[in-house]
């Protein structure tokens, strides 16, 4: 990722936000040509861009002045894409679940942190490894990754390993949890809840509901960005554990996102009546735009070779963590009776 504006110019973003606009249009014009042979967006474009990025990551050579820009489209673009979906989410919606839901979403992140802790070390895992999953799985994938790592002193081979199969199996969850909607009999809301309880990245959270609901994309934003701020407390629980001396404490943006703040901030101003119906409207709009850019750019960033390098324990300890997140987050939605509210 893109760390730092100031050591890239215009110009050496151009090449890599030019390949993700591409991309992008590739994939709304194979969303059209879905509509017209299908009579509707099974694939939405969102999800179409990620899978387009990831051939072309796959099948073509990446040439290197294509990376700042790949890199500034996949952090930038959907950060603003979501402090924008701020001025659209209900605040009624979130209201009327309350403080059941918020209690709700913490017990689950810790049920999800110690269950895969477990199976990572059962697996044979270092604890570095194990924690990484654990971290990754249960709050918010790459970012926590990225936050835990220097806490736990975890080497890059590790991190590496980590962050390549929660990319690839983030994308493949993004692809295949709508389809528990009929399954499951979930509700909008229901389903909203499970994408934000499940999905790793917020961007993918957008991914997964898009084809379902405007509530499920509202709920889900809501309840993943409460799952993201579980890292604050996670990583200072580690903190204390490690001991001071045993790796250097992240920097605080990186256990609350600026964007967090602004999708909350803007939910706040709409819900005070300081953004309209009209200003909410075209705010969406471009997060949408900005979010398929981003989508695209997340794909071209896969390493799909990377990822088949990475040992068969590791694949288990993720594959087997997300089976729990799964199964925690569908009893959670029961417990709540959003199944079929």
């Amino acid at each position: 990722m893109v760390k730092n504006l100031k050591n890239f110019g215009i110009a050496s973003l151009f090449p890599g936000v030019l390949l993700s606009g591409l991309v992008s249009g590739l994939a709304l014009v194979a969303e059209r040509l879905e509509v017209w042979l299908t009579g509707g967006a099974r694939v939405e474009a969102l999800v179409l861009a990620i899978l387009i990025g990831a051939l072309c990551r796959l099948t073509l050579h990446r040439a290197a002045l294509l990376d700042p820009g790949i890199a500034f489209s996949a952090k930038y673009f959907l950060e603003i894409a979501i402090v924008l979906l701020g001025a659209s989410v209900s605040a009624a919606a979130v209201t009327e679940m309350g403080l059941p839901l918020i209690a709700a979403i913490a017990v689950v992140v810790g049920i999800a942190l110690v269950a895969s802790y477990a199976i990572g070390r059962g697996l044979g895992l270092s604890r570095p490894v194990a924690l990484l999953v654990a971290c990754g799985n249960s709050i918010c994938g790459n970012s926590a990754i990225a936050a835990t790592a220097p806490v736990i002193r975890a080497d890059a081979e590790d991190v590496a390993s980590s962050i390549a199969f929660t990319a690839v199996l983030g994308m493949l969850t993004v692809l295949a949890l709508p389809f528990l909607v009929p399954l499951l009999g979930l509700s909008a809301t229901g389903y909203g809840v499970m994408a934000g309880m499940t999905v790793y990245a917020v961007p993918q959270v957008l991914a997964a509901t898009a084809p379902v609901s405007a509530l499920s994309i509202q709920i889900g934003t809501f309840v993943k960005l409460v799952r993201v701020l579980m890292l604050g407390p996670v990583i200072f629980l580690l903190s204390l554990a490690s001991g001071r001396s045993k790796g250097k404490r992240p920097a605080l943006h990186l256990m609350v996102p600026w964007f967090i703040l602004g999708f909350l901030a803007l939910l706040v101003a709409r819900s005070a009546g300081l953004v309209d119906a009209a200003l909410a409207a075209r705010m969406n709009g471009l997060a949408t735009v900005l979010t398929i850019l981003s989508m695209a750019a997340l794909g071209l960033g896969i390493d799909l070779r990377r990822v088949m390098r990475a040992g068969p324990r590791v694949t288990a300890a993720v594959v087997l963590s997300l089976g729990v997140l799964i199964a925690a987050s569908y009893a959670m939605v029961l417990l709540l009776d959003l199944a079929t509210a």
